[in-house]
C-alpha cells in the first residue's frame, strides 16, 4: 500500500545543507498501527510529512499503492491529502473561529461532499470519538483530551486509508491520553496508523509494530502481521480518490467570516475606514443626481410648455457653437522672429454668428406634416399648432383715455420707455433676432387653440364666453387671475406716457419704474373697442401719382382708416378668460393679454392680398411702388442717394412735373428713407426739422461711406406689405406660408417625438428644404447639466484617491489577517486544501470587508442625505434636492468590492504560497 525507497530530504541553511532523512526504506501494509520513535531532530516529523503529502522528498520515491509520486502534480498531492491522508497533531491545529461540527466537515467540503451527506458523516465521526453531543462548540471551550478527538474525528471523516498521527498525546496528560489511544489502536484495526513519539511505553502497549530512528536512518523495524482491509472500504476509498478537493467560494465566504467575527471591533473599523470614499463619491452623486433630477423635472414642467419654434429665418446654433470652439480650439503658432501673428478669434466668432443664419422652407414642412398627420399620429403628441405669418396683427383701441386710436398690438411699450431708441430698433442677422424675440415677448396677443378640448383644458371662463366666429376676441388673465403692468401698458389700460423718461431715469440714477396700482370690473374689459388695421392700409397713392406714401403718421388718415370696413376689421370682447393652472399655456401667457382664433390672421392675410397697393407692385415689380424709380438690389452710400433724389427732383422740375418735390418734401422723404431702413428711431425728429433743414447741407455733413443705405428689391417691398409668399399659385393660400410655426407638445416625451418628426422630415428631403432651430431653453439647460457633470466628474476624482487609500489599507490588514491565520493556512493545507484554496479564502475576506465598507458607506450617505435635504429645504426650498439613485449604490458597493479585492490579491497569493509544513509550526 505504502512505500518509501530510499528517501532522503535535504534542507538548506545558509550555505549549508542539512541531511534529515538519508535514505529511508520503509514499507506499510493497510492496516496496522506504526509508532516511529527515536530522540528529537532525528527526522520523525519529516518522515510523516513526507507521507503525508506536506513535504517533499530530495530524493528517491514514495509509492502509493504501487504508483510512484515522483510524477505528482500539485493537485494530485492534493487529492491524495484529502482522500487518502488525515492527520492528527500533538496540537490539535483546529480552526479556532469555526465550530467542532464546521471543524470536521471541512475536509469533506474540500472534496465536494453535499451538505446533507457532509454534516450526516462527521456527526458520525464525532459520535465516534465521544463528542455527538458537543457540536456547536468552539475549540477554545473543550478540554486538551477533547480537542485532540476532534482532531481525530475529522482526520476520519473522509474515511482515508492513512491514519498520521504526530505525538497525539504530546500535550495531554496520562489519563488524558488513554482514551486517545484506544481510539487510534481501534482505528488500526481497518487502517494503517502511523504515529509519531517520543514515548516507547505508548509504542509497546498500543502499537503493533515499531520503527526506530536516529539521525535520520531506520536503525531498527519490528513488523506485523497485516490486518485485512474491508472491500468496501477500499472501493469507497478508490471512488472517492477520483474526486479533486476543490473549496468551494461560499465556504470561503463562511471561512472569512467566521475569522472576522471574532475580531469584529477591527472588522468595523476597517470596513468604516474603506467606506469614507464611498460616501464622498456617494454624497457627490447624491447631489448631482438629484440637482439633475431638479433640471429634468424643470425640463417636464417647463420644457413641454414651450413650443417649438421654428423660423423661416433662423440661426443654426448648433453650428455656431461647433465653429465657435473649433475657432477657440485651434492650436495657436508661436511667435516666430519679429513678425506678430494674428488672433483671429474674434471675427471667427462673428463669422460664425453670421454664417449660421438660415432660411426654413416652412410651406414645404407644413404641407408634408399636414400630408402625413395620421401617419405620424401626431394627435398624440401635439397640442395645437400656431402659425406665425409676416403680415403682422396691427390692432389699435378706440376708447382710451384721450380719444384717440392707440396702437396695441404690435407692442408699443419698449418705445415707450425708449428702450428701443437705444437699439436703435432694427438690425441684421443676430441683432434682429434679438430684436425681433425682444419685441415679441411684449406682445399681448395670442392664439387660441382650435381643438375645443385643448380650448377648455387650458382657460376657465370667469366672464362671457368663448369666441365663435374670427372677428370675437377674449381677454386672458394669468393663472392668478391678473394682467400684468406690461399688459396693461401695452393695451393701454395704462397710459404708456408714464414710462417716458422713467426707462432714462433708471438706466442713469437707478430710480426704479413707479407704477401704481389699478384693478378693472370684467365689464370694463369687455367693453374695450378694438379694431384691426390691414398692414397695407397704412399706405396710400399720392394724388396724381403712382407712388405709395406711408401715412401712418398722419392721424386724420389714421382714424379714417380705422373707421373703414375695407381697410380694417371691427374686433368684439366676448368674453374674460383664466389660464388653467398647469396648462400648456400658464407659461407662455403669464402676464395675461387678448386671445383670437386663427381665422382672424387668415382673414387679415386675405385682406393684404387683395390690397390695390399690393397688387400695384406685382404689376410693376421692376419698380418700387414708394418711390416709383427701379429696384436697386445693391446697397448704396448716403450721400449718392441724396445727390440722385436732388438730380431727379431737377429733372421733373424742369419738365413742370407735378410729382416735383419741394424743399421740405425732399427732407421728409430723406428722413422717412432712414427711418425705414432702422437708421434713424421712427418719431425722434420733430416734424417742424424738415422746415429748417435743406437736403445739400445734410449731404455736406456726411462722411463718404459713413452711411450705407441696404438695397430695395420686389421681394423686401413685398415682405414690408406682408407678402411672404411668391408665385400665383399662392394667392389662394396665403395660410399655407407662415414665417413661424409654433408647436406645442403635450408633454416632455412628446416633445422628443416631434423633435423626430423633423428629423424624419429632413432626412426625406434636400439640403435646401431642410428645417433648422434651435430650442434655447434646453440648451440652457442641456448646458447646466453638462458643467454638474463636470463637476461631480472632479470631485469624484479627489474623493477617489481616499477610496484608494482605503482600498490599500485594506490591503494592509489582510496581510497581517494573513501572519495571524498562518496556522490556518498548514491545516487547510494538510487537508487537501490547494494554493488556490487558500487564495480564495483570503479573497474571501477581502470581498467581505469590501462589501461591509460599501454596506457602512451607502448607510451614512443615506443617513447624511436626509440631513442635507432638510437643510437644503430650508436653504433653498426644494425639496429632496440629494437622491442617491439605487444603482449608482449598488455599483459603489461593487466598486468597494472590487478595490478591496484587488487590494488583497498580493496578500492572498502570499498566503497561498506558504509552506503548509512551516505554517503548521507557527505558533
Amino acid at each position: 500500500m505504502l512505500s518509501l525507497r530510499g528517501i532522503t530530504k535535504e534542507y538548506s541553511s545558509g550555505d549549508m545543507k542539512v541531511e534529515a532523512l538519508r535514505g529511508v526504506d520503509l514499507e506499510f501494509g493497510k492496516s496496522e498501527f506504526a509508532a516511529i520513535l527515536g530522540p528529537s531532530g532525528c527526522g520523525k516529523t519529516t518522515l510523516l510529512n513526507i507521507i503525508g503529502g506536506l513535504d517533499r522528498y530530495t530524493e528517491g520515491d514514495l509509492l502509493i499503492n504501487g504508483r510512484s509520486t515522483k510524477e505528482f502534480r500539485e493537485k494530485e498531492w492534493n487529492t491524495y491529502r484529502n482522500h487518502s491522508v488525515g492527520f492528527v497533531f500533538q496540537s490539535y491545529n483546529l480552526i479556532p473561529h469555526q465550530t467542532v461540527l464546521a471543524n470536521v466537515e471541512l475536509a469533506l467540503t474540500l472534496a465536494g461532499v453535499n451538505r446533507e451527506e457532509r454534516k450526516r458523516r462527521a456527526v458520525e465521526a464525532l459520535e465516534k470519538v465521544g463528542l455527538g453531543d458537543q457540536l456547536k462548540k468552539k475549540p477554545n471551550q473543550m478540554s486538551g483530551g477533547q480537542m485532540q478527538r476532534v482532531a481525530i474525528a475529522r482526520a476520519l471523516v473522509n474515511n482515508p486509508d492513512i491514519l498520521l498521527a504526530d505525538e497525539p498525546t504530546g500535550a495531554l496528560d496520562s489519563e488524558t491520553s488513554i482514551p486517545v489511544m484506544e481510539i487510534l489502536r481501534e482505528i488500526a484495526r481497518e487502517k494503517l496508523v502511523i504515529m509519531v513519539t517520543h514515548n516507547p511505553d505508548l509504542a509497546d502497549t498500543y502499537a503493533t509494530r515499531t520503527i526506530r530512528l536516529l539521525d535520520g536512518k531506520v536503525i531498527s523495524d519490528t513488523r506485523a502481521a497485516e490486518a485485512p482491509v474491508p472491500t468496501h472500504a477500499r472501493r469507497s476509498q478508490e471512488s472517492e480518490a477520483q474526486r479533486k478537493p476543490s473549496m468551494s467560494f461560499m465556504t470561503a465566504l463562511m471561512l472569512s467570516l467566521n475569522n472576522l467575527l471574532t475580531k469584529k471591533g477591527r472588522t468595523i473599523l476597517t470596513a468604516f475606514a474603506g467606506s469614507i470614499g464611498i460616501i464622498g463619491i456617494a454624497l457627490i452623486l447624491s447631489l448631482s443626481n438629484g440637482a439633475n433630477n431638479y433640471i429634468d423635472k424643470v425640463q417636464r414642467d417647463v420644457l413641454s410648455s414651450y413650443p417649438i419654434t421654428i423660423e423661416a429665418e433662423t440661426m443654426d446654433m448648433s453650428e455656431s457653437l461647433k465653429s465657435l470652439m473649433a475657432a477657440n480650439q485651434k492650436e495657436e503658432k508661436d511667435q516666430e522672429g519679429d513678425e506678430v501673428s494674428t488672433d483671429t478669434r474674434m471675427t471667427a466668432t462673428l463669422s460664425s454668428w453670421m454664417s449660421g443664419i438660415r432660411q426654413n422652407d416652412l410651406h414645404s414642412f407644413k404641407k408634408w406634416m399636414e400630408k402625413n398627420w395620421d401617419r405620424l399620429e401626431l394627435d398624440k403628441y401635439v397640442t395645437d399648432i400656431q402659425y406665425e405669418y409676416a403680415t403682422p396683427l396691427i390692432v389699435y383701441r378706440l376708447d382710451t383715455e384721450d380719444g384717440k386710436p392707440k396702437q396695441v398690438n404690435p407692442s408699443t411699450t419698449l418705445e415707450a420707455t425708449g428702450v428701443m431708441n437705444i437699439f436703435g430698433g432694427s438690425g441684421v442677422g443676430f441683432q434682429q433676432t434679438m430684436i425681433d424675440n425682444a419685441t415679441r415677448s411684449t406682445n399681448a396677443f395670442y392664439i387660441l387653440p382650435d381643438d375645443p378640448e385643448a380650448l377648455s383644458t387650458q382657460y376657465e371662463i370667469v366672464s362671457g364666453r368663448m369666441p365663435e366666429n374670427d372677428t370675437e376676441v377674449v381677454v386672458i388673465l394669468n393663472s392668478k387671475g391678473q394682467l400684468s403692468d406690461m399688459t396693461l401698458f401695452t393695451l393701454w389700460l395704462k397710459d404708456q406716457d408714464e414710462l417716458e423718461g422713467q426707462f432714462e431715469q433708471l438706466m442713469m440714477g437707478g430710480e426704479p419704474i413707479v407704477s401704481d396700482d389699478r384693478h378693472f370690473s370684467y365689464d370694463m374689459l369687455q367693453g374695450m373697442q378694438l379694431r384691426v388695421l390691414y398692414n397695407t392700409s397704412y399706405y396710400a397713392k399720392e394724388e396724381g401719382s403712382a407712388i405709395w406714401a406711408d401715412k401712418r403718421d398722419d392721424p386724420e388718415y389714421m382714424a379714417a382708416a380705422l373707421a373703414d370696413p375695407g381697410k380694417s376689421q371691427e374686433l368684439t370682447v366676448v368674453g374674460v378668460v383664466r389660464v388653467a393652472e398647469n396648462s400648456v399655456a400658464s407659461s407662455m401667457i403669464s402676464g395675461g393679454g387678448i386671445g383670437y382664433r386663427r381665422g382672424l390672421m387668415i382673414k387679415v392675410l386675405e385682406a393684404v392680398g387683395d390690397s390695390q397697393i399690393v397688387k400695384d407692385q406685382k404689376a410693376h415689380s421692376d419698380t418700387d411702388v414708394f418711390t416709383g424709380s427701379p429696384f436697386n438690389p445693391a446697397p448704396k452710400d448716403v450721400k449718392d442717394l441724396i445727390r440722385e433724389m436732388e438730380d431727379r427732383n431737377a429733372e421733373l422740375i424742369a419738365r413742370n412735373d407735378p410729382e416735383a418735390r419741394n424743399e421740405s418734401d425732399l427732407v421728409k422723404d430723406f428722413l422717412a428713407m432712414m427711418e425705414d431702413q432702422g437708421i434713424l428711431p421712427r418719431n425722434v425728429l420733430p416734424e417742424w426739422i424738415s422746415s429748417v433743414m435743406r437736403l445739400d447741407l445734410i449731404n455736406e455733413a456726411i462722411q463718404p461711406g459713413s452711411i450705407m443705405i441696404r438695397g430695395t428689391s420686389y421681394e423686401d417691398n413685398m415682405e414690408k406689405l406682408g407678402i411672404s409668399m411668391t408665385g400665383d399659385t399662392a394667392e389662394d393660400h396665403p395660410e399655407d406660408y407662415p414665417s413661424a410655426i409654433n408647436i406645442y407638445a403635450k408633454n416632455f416625451d412628446a416633445k422628443k417625438k416631434i423633435s423626430g418628426v423633423i428629423s424624419e422630415y429632413n432626412a426625406s428631403v434636400g439640403e435646401g428644404q431642410r428645417i433648422v432651430y434651435t430650442d434655447y431653453v434646453g440648451l440652457l439647460m442641456e448646458s447646466v447639466t453638462t458643467i454638474i457633470d463636470y463637476v461631480k466628474k472632479v470631485l469624484i476624482a479627489f474623493v477617489a484617491i481616499s477610496l484608494v487609500v482605503s482600498s490599500i489599507m485594506i490591503g494592509i490588514i489582510t496581510y497581517i489577517s494573513v501572519l495571524e491565520r498562518t496556522k490556518e493556512i498548514g491545516i487547510l493545507r494538510a487537508i487537501g486544501a490547494s494554493r488556490r484554496d487558500i487564495s480564495r479564502v483570503f479573497n474571501a475576506e477581502t470581498l467581505i470587508i469590501g462589501f461591509g465598507a460599501g454596506v457602512i458607506g451607502i448607510g451614512v450617505t443615506l443617513l447624511l442625505v436626509i440631513m442635507m435635504n432638510i437643510i437644503l429645504k430650508n436653504l433653498t426650498g426644494i425639496s429632496n434636492l440629494a437622491s442617491l439613485p439605487w444603482e449608482a449604490a449598488l455599483i459603489l458597493i461593487g466598486i468597494s468590492m472590487a478595490l478591496t479585492l484587488i487590494a488583497g490579491i498580493i496578500p492572498s497569493r502570499i498566503a497561498a504560497k506558504k509552506d503548509p509544513v512551516v505554517a503548521l509550526r507557527t505558533e
